[in-house]
């Protein structure tokens, strides 16, 4: 039997800002929200479903350097032109780290700077 990712965890500054833009963009929902603050999102399926969910962790001073991991998305129902405006639209912004043009994939930041990469490839829906 092998392992299966249940939960992400993100530190932040502000989890209902950071939960608002994730939910939209992967057509998530709040499930819990603690009392220290921390925001638990994922499927409509909840904590242990087709997804893992993502914890958006209050943090008032996140650690500057850069993450050791990131988000990939895939696009479900457009393509990756259509999911990028969608993205920006929605409060991401492009982000630079070294890339050379050429890639087939996007890299971008949400509102507190996190990165993660919009993919050409589609997937189907879950």
């Amino acid at each position: 039997m092998a392992c299966r990712i249940g939960e992400l965890v993100l530190d932040c500054r502000d989890p209902e800002l950071l939960a608002r833009f994730w939910c939209e963009v992967l057509d998530f929902v709040v499930l819990d929200r603690e009392d220290d603050g921390s925001v638990e999102i994922g499927t409509r399926e909840g904590f242990g479903g087709p997804q893992p969910t993502i914890i958006l962790s209050r943090c008032d001073e996140p650690e500057p350097a850069k993450p050791r991991l990131h988000i990939d998305l895939n696009a479900t129902d457009r393509d990756q032109d259509a999911e990028l405006e969608r993205l920006l639209a929605l409060g991401a912004r492009p982000a630079d780290v070294g890339q050379t043009g050429d890639e087939q994939w996007h890299v971008l930041a949400d509102p507190e700077g996190n990165e993660f990469c919009l993919l050409r490839a589609r997937l189907d829906p879950i």
